[in-house]
């Protein structure tokens, strides 16, 4: 009997290939990825299209570790936004931990990224959407209403991407213009309040001129209560959304064209779920000197830890807001010769926080708010000339931004009305340096600047070679105020250059099956730290970080049903930029930003599909890291040698089975399940055995039903079906541990999607 999948009736993206290897088949691989484009056949070897190189090339021929996850998968496994991708991609992990907002992502890969969302900090990780750098992590926890694939490659990408791609880079690559000439309405409905629509539509208004747009929203109840305070703003862990997209295409000649894109989030949204254990070394004996935890008891701390105690209104509460614009003009300038043009304008507000006690207590709370604006322009030059092709380009962006955070309370140093918690005991009494609310101001604004230049050359029809050169140079102007520093702002300046480079080799070991090697060299650059609390002379620049990655790996076809990927890989890393965050010192939690000598991780990553019969496709995905510190330097403290990077875990793994029933009328019934693992983790790059992150394992499965004209369906889903709840993100204090707690919980529900044609 055979079966047509959903996908591939509506014209879209047919088959899922999630590269990648069942550790308990053999290691028997599958593939991550849906077809993007029309399937070539060429060979018997599916051909997934990526664009990793910032050239149109099959997946199996990339000679790079690259994960395409389609929008057949993205409905398969019910993924709404990119925390969830973080799921099922090997050594990908993403964390939301900032200030408690939901539309923060903390991208890891291979144990390279960051925690941390302030303007003075950059990512290890590069997110993009359709070729945008976004230079925030605040607001990159995008919705996937309108998504054609998101590709994650995984190792230093210092040549085609450039700054700050240690880790590697995730591409959101958008459906385009006059892609399809269809319209879709989707809606969901299930429990926790759950209600969300989406509505797409893509046409060709003339032979020449083409839209499409997407409206998007979405709520969900939260999971908790702020149950100290008389009227909340939210609940905690609610959520609520609204987005949409703009883009039309021209098409002015056969040669050239332009596409103009617009798009905008409005999340208001309960703050993430956050609790606090006590350790067991907390003190018993307290007294001043112990800072905020002098008056702190078990017994004020909600049982529910999914509540928050706090009386501090409107901290339970989190706000992102953010627009983008950009403008793509591509040229064919010759038979052999393409240029594109990608100019764009983001920016992105913030309001969040944490009341780090979590109790009714004003003993440590930080509201918190953040802005950031940036522009960017790039000039690529792309050409084919009989056996070599190359890409090049010249890159500019410009980021000014700033983050604020006050009036807040770090007792007894910062104290409101200059009272001890008792509400009578000035705190000058036995702090005389102390009392008054807390505050900090930070700005900076960075221009970076790059040239680039990436070839490939086929030696012989199985035998390719290629290698690739960057320029990077940025300009950081930073200036702070914190309570430290005496009533002075402090300006700093600083500036950070590289030259990164890659050469690789691939080699076509039969029709199917491909082998590649390649030597990368990554750069992130340079900065100044978060929370210099301890004084002006803690807001110095650490220095920019570099890698040296060693991989080869393996792709094609194995079998005539499975489909391979994997990937071995090891990174050296010189200078590493490594914070944690002590609490002790000061009037503030001092985050340190330290160049922790030499770091190393090695692993390997298998992927693929496995078609078991024509009717059930297995795809899996098996990541394994062994990542820690090598050397540290003599004036580095709190790191130590051995530690783990934070948020590292050792292992991941993805299964997601697919079975396809056609009925005898031609009606289609599929089912799909998905399972997930992330092993245990440390909380910082400093260990401490209470910020061990325990693993997770997630469940989740839809049944789909589609008759057979294809134009619509309906489908029962369940999302993190044994509700597993699990940490973000751990930071050990003064006696206890503060910990921001998972808030993508069990969810069952009903998505109903129809399709129109328009003509």
């Amino acid at each position: 009997m055979s079966v047509i999948s959903p996908s591939l009736r509506n014209g879209l993206p047919a088959r899922a290939s999630l590269l990648a290897a069942v550790i308990a088949a053999l290691l028997s691989p599958t593939a991550l990825a849906q077809e993007t484009e029309q399937e070539v056949k060429e060979t018997d070897v599916e051909k997934v299209l990526v664009t990793a190189r910032k050239r149109t090339e099959s997946i199996y021929e990339t000679p790079t570790a690259v994960s395409s996850i389609g929008e057949g998968l993205i409905d398969d496994t019910n993924v709404t936004n990119l925390d969830d991708v973080g799921k099922y991609v090997p050594n990908l992990n993403i964390s939301r931990y900032g200030v408690g907002n939901t539309g923060h992502a903390s991208v890891f890969i291979r144990g390279i990224g960051l925690q941390d969302h302030i303007i003075t900090t950059d990512p290890g990780v590069g997110v993009y959407l359709d070729g945008v750098y976004l230079g925030r992590q605040m607001g990159a926890n995008m919705s996937l209403p309108n998504i054609q694939r998101v590709e994650v490659l995984r190792g230093p990408q210092g040549t085609l991407y450039g700054r700050n791609t240690l880790g590697g880079a995730v591409n959101i690559i958008t459906k385009q213009p006059g892609d399809q000439d269809i319209a879709t309405v989707s809606a969901r409905v299930g429990t926790r309040g759950r209600l969300a629509t989406d509505v797409y539509v893509n046409s060709d208004i003339t032979d020449d001129f083409s839209v499409s747009a997407t409206g998007s929203f979405k709520r969900r109840d939260g999971v908790g209560e702020a149950v100290n305070l008389t009227n909340p703003e939210k609940e905690i862990g609610e959520e609520q959304e609204y987005s949409g997209r703009v883009a039309a295409k021209y098409q002015f000649t056969n040669d050239f064209s332009v596409t103009a894109a617009f798009d905008f989030v409005e999340n208001e949204s309960g703050q993430s779920p956050y609790t606090i254990e006590f350790t067991d070394d907390r003190p018993t004996n307290f007294s001043i000197n112990d800072g905020e935890f002098y008056l702190l008891d078990p017994s004020l701390i909600p049982d529910d830890p999914d509540d928050l105690g706090t009386t501090v209104a409107g901290i339970e509460s989190t706000e992102y807001s953010g627009w983008g614009a950009a403008v793509t003009a591509q040229w064919a300038a010759s038979r052999n010769i393409d240029v594109k043009i990608i100019a764009s304008t983001r920016s992105s507000e913030y309001e969040g926080g944490l009341d780090d006690d979590a109790s009714p207590l004003n003993l440590s709370e930080f509201p918190e708010t953040g802005e950031a604006d940036q522009s960017s322009l790039e000039l690529q030059v792309n050409g084919a000339y009989e056996n070599f092709d190359f890409v090049s380009g010249l890159y500019y962006f410009n980021e000014d931004g700033n983050t604020k955070s006050g009036p807040w309370v770090f007792s007894p140093f910062n104290v409101p009305d200059g009272l001890l918690n008792d509400g009578v005991t000035p705190v000058t009494d036995v702090c005389g340096f102390c009392g008054g609310y807390g505050y900090f101001d930070l700005e900076q604004e960075t221009n970076a600047y790059a040239a680039y230049a990436n070839v490939s050359y086929s030696l012989t029809e199985k035998l390719s070679v290629g290698g690739g050169l960057r320029y990077s140079r940025d300009e950081k102007e930073a200036n702070a105020l914190f309570p430290s520093f005496g009533g002075e702002r402090a300006y700093r300046e600083a500036d950070f250059s590289e030259v990164t480079w890659d050469v690789n080799t691939a080699y076509k070991l039969s029709r199917d099956m491909n082998v590649y090697a390649t030597i990368q060299k990554g750069y992130q650059t340079g900065g100044f730290p978060p929370r210099p609390f301890g004084g002006p002379q803690q807001f110095v620049s650490f220095d920019e970080t570099t890698a040296i990655n060693y991989e080869m790996g393996l792709k094609g076809k194995v079998a005539d049903r499975v489909s391979f990927m994997a990937a071995l890989f090891h990174t050296e890393y010189t200078d590493l930029a490594l914070p944690y965050s002590d609490p002790q010192s000061g009037g503030g939690f001092v985050t340190i930003v330290e160049n922790a000598g030499k770091s190393e991780a090695q692993g390997i990553e298998l992927e693929g599909t496995i078609d078991i019969s024509d009717n059930f496709i297995l795809r899996t995905a098996v990541g394994y890291l062994d990542a820690e510190i090598a050397e540290v330097d003599e004036n580095v403290i709190g790191i130590g040698e051995g530690d783990s990077p934070a948020l590292t875990p050792r292992w991941t793994v993805m299964i997601a089975p697919s079975y396809f029933i056609e009925l005898e009328n031609g009606d289609l019934v599929t089912l799909n399940a998905d399972y997930s693992f992330r092993g245990e983790m440390q909380g910082q790059s400093s260990f401490n055995e209470y910020e061990m992150i325990d693993s997770r394992e997630m469940v989740g499965f839809s049944v789909v039903y589609e008759p057979a004209a294809g134009d619509w369906s309906v489908s029962l889903y369940g999302k993190n079906v044994l509700n597993e709840i699990y940490d973000q993100g751990r930071l050990a204090q003064n006696g206890y541990v503060g910990i921001v707690r998972s808030n993508d919980r069990s969810e069952f529900g009903l998505r109903f999607t129809k399709t129109f044609d328009l003509y």
